[in-house]
């Protein structure tokens, strides 16, 4: 698949070399919640610089990080939508930022949709996913539609078809932030950890900031 004309793009072994680290790094994480927001972790931001998994994502620095631990245990169904969130350090009111959420302590707004057009999404897997576990569900070319009302995302996702994103551990999926994505629960159950990374090239209008990783 082609990042510019589907919107995602499948890296096998991209991040096989970054494996033992981030497993090391995300070794604290509580293991029995579905996902967990990351914010200050030692170690997290050197394996998501220019120079290591960042360099998937060219020109971007981290902005958001989290990691989806899907088992038997924290088996769950997510349905078709568009990420429409960042994370900010703090809130300020800003012409176009708005709604205001507050998600595990940090604060989140959904800003213009020109911002999210602008945002790759990178996830890593620790796990391989087979069509049984639960892989990620895209609608290709979705992402080039800008922001989708509700009651037209059934529509699209017909008409642009779905696509499975296998993949085995070491690999990783690059895809157009805003993108319609979902998520069925696991036929067969098994470990299915992600970590998901925002990109993003640029800083925010002042006062506000990412908060980062």
């Amino acid at each position: 698949m082609n990042l510019d004309e589907h919107g995602a793009a499948h890296l096998p072994g991209a991040a096989a070399p970054f494996l033992d680290g981030l497993e090391c790094v995300i070794a604290g994480v509580p293991q029995d919640r579905a996902g967990v927001r990351l914010y200050g972790i030692g170690g997290l931001a050197d394996l998501l610089a220019p120079d290591a998994l960042g360099a998937l994502a060219p020109g971007r620095m981290p902005v958001r990080a989290l990691l989806f631990d899907k088992s038997d245990a924290t088996n769950w169904a997510l349905g078709w939508h568009q990420d429409r969130t960042i994370a900010v350090r703090e809130r300020a009111e800003v012409a176009g930022f708005g709604p205001w959420s507050v998600k595990a302590g940090m604060a989140h707004v959904e800003p213009p949709f020109s911002i999210i057009e602008r945002m790759l999404t990178l996830r890593v897997h620790f796990d391989a996913v087979d069509a049984e576990n639960a892989p990620l569900l895209i609608a290709p070319g979705s992402h080039r539609l800008g922001r989708i009302p509700e009651p037209e995302i059934e529509g699209i996702v017909a008409r642009s078809g779905v696509r499975e994103c296998l993949a085995g551990r070491g690999d990783a999926w690059l895809y157009a932030t805003p993108i319609l994505h979902a998520s069925a629960a696991a036929a067969a159950p098994r470990r299915r950890r992600v970590l998901q990374v925002d990109f993003f090239a640029g800083g925010l209008p002042g006062p506000l900031a990412w908060l980062g990783v």
